[in-house]
């Protein structure tokens, strides 16, 4: 059988049989691919623990009919432990792996596995709010998957200007008095601001940004997010939006 290298982050896991696991990766240069990794759930078993979901490990693989078989693992970025630690961090990372896995529904792509590596390294290392990270890598991944939203010109007609009424169907904030639907609710200019930031990865003003910003934003995020993936994300609910606890860097 051919045999392959490369790096993946673990999306998903699941049981196979009394000591194997079925695993969800997303490779670097391979894709999705879904793979049997045998004996890992021994307790001997040399690379069980480099297999868990948020972990990034370089694998050796052989190419199968159905799914691929791991050989080998080596532990590239053991995130797993740390996040799980905090419930906040635990949250994010199943909304973003889940995000992840359907944004790489057809086909893989090398920015999307480098988004999601560095969006789970923050959260193990606690660089910053779980719900700002999640929020950020969100927006990043809808935009490198061809949904980027627009927090300044108007997303219908293009008008520039301080738009304040956002409509996620239409992709983003729209002229409050040309573009917007009767009804359309408005939100602060602070909070356009804030997703803007959020977008662009400008940290030191998510940071300073007032709580009521901060939980408007997400909810935002998190509509923009469920409309554009087609059966939505069933872990996004469960998201704890308290400020996580910060870990050391490793």
């Amino acid at each position: 059988m051919p045999v392959y290298r490369d790096e993946a982050v673990v999306l998903r896991t699941h049981k196979l049989g009394e000591a194997d696991r079925i695993l969800t990766l997303l490779t670097r240069e391979h894709g999705k691919v879904r793979a049997v990794a045998k004996g890992v759930r021994r307790t001997g078993s040399k690379f069980g623990a480099r297999l868990e979901p948020f972990m990034v490990a370089d694998l050796q693989l052989y190419e199968g009919r159905s799914l691929d078989v791991v050989n080998q693992a080596e532990s590239l970025g053991s995130y797993g432990a740390q996040i799980t630690q905090d419930y906040a961090a635990y949250t994010a990372a199943n909304a973003m792996v889940e995000a992840a896995d359907k944004l790489t529904e057809s086909e893989g792509s090398l920015q999307q596995y480098l988004l999601l590596v560095g969006a789970l390294r923050s959260l193990a290392r606690g660089e910053h709010g779980a719900s700002l990270t999640l929020d950020s890598y969100l927006l990043r991944a809808l935009a490198l998957a061809g949904w980027a939203p627009s927090f300044g010109d108007c997303a219908r007609c293009g008008r520039s200007g301080e738009h304040t009424a956002v409509v996620v169907q239409l992709g983003g904030v729209v002229c409050d008095d040309e573009c917007a639907p009767p009804g359309t609710p408005r939100i602060e200019r602070t909070t356009v601001a804030l997703l803007g930031a959020l977008l662009s990865g400008d940290w030191g003003y998510a940071e300073a940004a007032p709580e009521r910003d901060r939980n408007q934003a997400s909810g935002i995020v998190a509509a923009y997010t469920q409309w554009h993936l087609e059966r939505g994300l069933r872990s996004l609910p469960h998201v704890s939006r308290e400020a996580s606890a910060t870990h050391p860097a490793p």
